[in-house]
């Protein structure tokens, strides 16, 4: 009998439970049999079985969901993103292909936001894609220019790693054509003109004359962007960068939303670490990985080594499509990357490091390695953030050392088919590898990296299912997973990368009563339906609703 298998015996010890969720379907846990129904008590799961279980456990209080044959699974963890940046960013110019597909959409957004600021406001948008607008290339300064002449114009690409500023924008952060490139950088002329076009470390001048945040729009932005994770079912994630804009406000603003209830979502804080960041001053304080609670916990110190393939500043030891000497931008030298591994790896961190090409990827697992066998730490679990050009040399190496990928599946369904372009080899078919590393024993964690991808998670799981881009191209077919390992993906795997797995990922009983039911059983849905007809009806954090689509929680 399934209630047997997780209950026990029941007995008048049970006390009564606070939600029941029954007549559907239960997914508790990767390999485990699917149950029909779910109890919940003082913010943890208490039991799961059959409806009929389920009974001796409901009382005069006891809150009781009809699941009608819905898919409730663990809350989903949103493993790498930018929670505080996303919020941020929602109340910026959306400049996504969605919205401007053309340079004129895009420039008459822009127009708009100028005609409703002052002269000199900063006009800040996000999102366009070079190969998706009309023009197939990046914006100019001088048509920031046209459209905003009286303002300064901040534009970041998709990937988040290159931006164009127009020319107000340049003056104010003092940049000429003879000013010097930060390492690591990239800020582009033509013919002896700037294009207003950066990247990587070349972006810092203008990013430090950029207005500041108030502490009231960081908590706004944790409570927006965490509001919009739990209308599909994320009930964790990871920051992959605090510090980046505000240094350690931004560790002081997520206690203040805490504090005030405004962050509805558990949050692992990932600490930046740049010259004079935040990283000494939490280390000074004891703010190490795994300190904290569960709402909100300090977790691994986040370092970049390059920047994104669609971009062409991945760092890779194959040169990009028609550009023999393009192989990217290496944002550290070895010797760099090998002192600030081994510093933050001895302080006792885990480490969670941008690599996305396989050149940036060996040069990231060497000094992981190195750090590891002068100071052996069997369970410290450094991750490379997205690792999505890897060899399987690398992948050998990284399992025999522990280190695990945390990967974004969604980067094929959103650019897919730019990869294709840029890297007409087979490397785009072998990227993102799920079910190789899956298969060879990785707990490779989704995620979207928003807002470089929405958070929004239907595009994730269709393209983990299918390997298909949103043009229905498939881009190696051979690394699709099941529905059941892609739940796993979203849940286990991403609890166990932020080191919760013993409370989180899971509806075992005892774990949290993080929950998130969907308006279908994905177990048995098309990938079409999952992708184009599925919402998540309702989403649980300990015990509580904190998003309800259906409005049956309040009746």
């Amino acid at each position: 009998m399934l209630g047997s298998l997780y209950l026990g015996v029941l007995m008048p010890i049970l006390p009564r439970a606070d939600v029941v969720l029954r007549g559907g379907r239960v997914f508790v846990a990767y390999g485990e049999p699917v149950a029909e129904a779910i109890a919940l008590w003082s913010g943890k799961v208490l039991a799961v079985g059959s409806s009929a279980d389920m009974e001796p456990l409901i009382g005069p209080g006891t809150r009781v969901v009809e699941l009608r044959g819905r898919l409730a699974t663990p809350g989903l963890f949103e493993a790498h993103a930018h929670l505080l940046p996303m919020g941020l960013s929602m109340a910026e110019i959306d400049a996504r292909p969605q919205n401007a597909s053309t340079l004129d959409a895009l420039l008459g957004l822009i127009r708009e936001a100028a005609a409703s600021k002052k002269p000199g406001e900063w006009i800040l948008a996000r999102g366009y894609d070079d190969s998706k607008l009309d023009i197939r290339r990046h914006p100019h300064r001088t048509e920031l220019d046209m459209a905003a002449p009286d303002n300064p114009v901040y534009l970041v690409r998709t990937c988040g790693h290159l931006a164009v500023a127009n020319s107000m924008a340049l003056k104010l952060a003092g940049v000429t054509t003879k000013s010097p490139v930060p390492a690591g950088g990239a800020i582009e002329q033509v013919n002896g003109d700037l294009t207003g076009l950066m990247a990587e470390n070349g972006r810092q001048p203008v990013q430090a004359v950029l207005p500041a945040y108030t502490d009231e729009d960081h908590v706004a932005a944790i409570e927006r962007g965490a509001k919009y994770m739990n209308t599909f079912g994320i009930t964790s994630t990871m920051d992959a960068a605090v510090g980046m804009r505000s240094g350690y406000r931004e560790i002081i603003s997520y206690r203040n939303a805490v504090r005030t209830g405004r962050q509805p979502i558990r949050v692992t804080q990932c600490l930046l670490d740049i010259p004079d960041g935040i990283l000494g001053r939490c280390h000074e304080e004891g703010l190490i990985t795994g300190s904290g609670d569960d709402m909100l916990r300090i977790g691994p110190v986040k370092i970049f080594t390059d920047g994104s393939a669609g971009g062409k500043t991945a760092a890779m030891t194959a040169p990009y499509s028609g550009e023999e000497q393009t192989h990217g931008i290496y944002c550290l030298t070895d010797k760099e990357m090998e002192e600030a591994t081994m510093a933050v790896h001895a302080k006792g961190y885990q480490l969670a490091v941008h690599a996305i090409g396989d050149g940036a990827i060996e040069q990231t697992l060497v000094a992981m390695e190195k750090a590891l066998a002068k100071y052996p730490d069997a369970d410290r679990r450094h991750r490379i953030e997205h690792c999505g050009f890897n060899t399987m040399d690398q992948m050998k190496r990284m399992r025999a050392a522990g280190i695990e990928p945390v990967p974004q599946p969604v980067f094929i369904y959103d650019f897919g088919e730019l990869y294709q372009q840029v890297m007409p080899d087979d490397r785009p078919a072998t990227s993102y590898p799920m079910k190789t590393w899956i298969d060879m024993g990785f707990s490779p964690a989704a995620s979207t990296d928003a807002p470089v991808c929405d958070a929004n998670v239907w595009p994730n799981f269709y393209t983990m299912i299918t390997r298909k881009t949103h043009k229905g191209t498939v881009v190696g077919a051979g690394e699709a997973i099941s529905i059941e390992r892609a739940i796993q993906a979203y849940t286990q795997f991403g609890a166990y990368v932020n080191r919760c797995e013993d409370h989180r990922g899971t509806l075992r009983p005892g774990m949290a009563a993080d929950v998130a039911v969907f308006s279908r059983d994905l177990l048995t849905a098309s990938p079409e339906a999952i992708l184009s007809d599925t919402r998540c009806d309702l989403t649980i954090l300990g015990g509580a609703c904190v998003h309800d689509a259906t409005g049956e929680w309040k009746g």
